[in-house]
């Protein structure tokens, strides 16, 4: 399935938010035309990414009437919006209201943290982050509550936030699956979460996620 007005994804599969939304893209089975940007190289830094996205960011989806949707929660939105099934976002108010509450405290929480703790903790990220170790560890330190606050909320559930697979989820199986770049394995002790994790793995779209990696 193709969008109905031509766009461009600017995408970088390696990095989290990028893989986040090719999830959503493959769940949803909508192909769109992608150009990679190597971002250790600084592509998202030039002067002709920036006019045409207007931050050095990705994803960014640029549409062919020059609209840029450049946060992946909103582009999720906005394919959630245009091929409503399978639904990611939410199909009443009530169920699109407790998805973005457990999106934001999963975005929040979770994955705010293992990020914090691999971009300042990270050698190699040096040329894109104006690092802060200490900042890097008192990250690193909040993933295990965060991590407990999932698999308290997994007790009994097959998904986060719905009865399917969500945004929520696909944001945490991120955050789940970078701790192995920063080393922290996930605790033996938490059954909800390492049940739920696998569920996710066997998922066709989060298999697609990883292959463009």
């Amino acid at each position: 399935m193709t969008l109905p007005q031509p766009a461009m994804l600017y995408d970088q599969p390696r990095a989290p938010n990028p893989r986040r939304l090719n999830i959503v893209l493959a769940e949803k089975g909508i192909e769109v035309p992608r150009t990679v940007i190597d971002l250790m190289a600084g592509e998202h830094k030039t002067p002709d990414y920036l006019a045409t996205v207007g931050v050095a960011k990705v994803p960014a989806l640029v549409l062919d009437d020059g609209t840029v949707l450049n946060e992946t929660q909103a582009i999720c939105r906005y394919l959630d919006a245009l091929v409503p099934e399978p639904n990611m976002t939410g199909r009443d108010p009530l169920e699109t209201a407790v998805i973005e509450m457990w999106q934001r405290r999963t975005e929040f929480g979770l994955f705010a943290a293992v990020a914090g703790c691999f971009r300042h903790t990270n050698r190699h990220l040096a040329v894109l982050e104006d690092q802060v170790a200490e900042w890097g560890e008192i990250n690193r330190g909040r993933i295990r509550g965060e991590l407990e606050a999932l698999d308290r909320r997994l007790a009994g559930r097959a998904w986060i936030a719905a009865d399917r697979p969500s945004v929520a989820d696909v944001t945490a199986l991120v955050a789940v699956e970078f701790l192995r770049i920063i080393k922290y394995p996930l605790p033996d002790d938490l059954g909800h979460l390492a049940a739920w994790l696998e569920r996710m793995r066997a998922r066709p779209s989060t298999q697609a996620g990883m292959e463009k990696t």
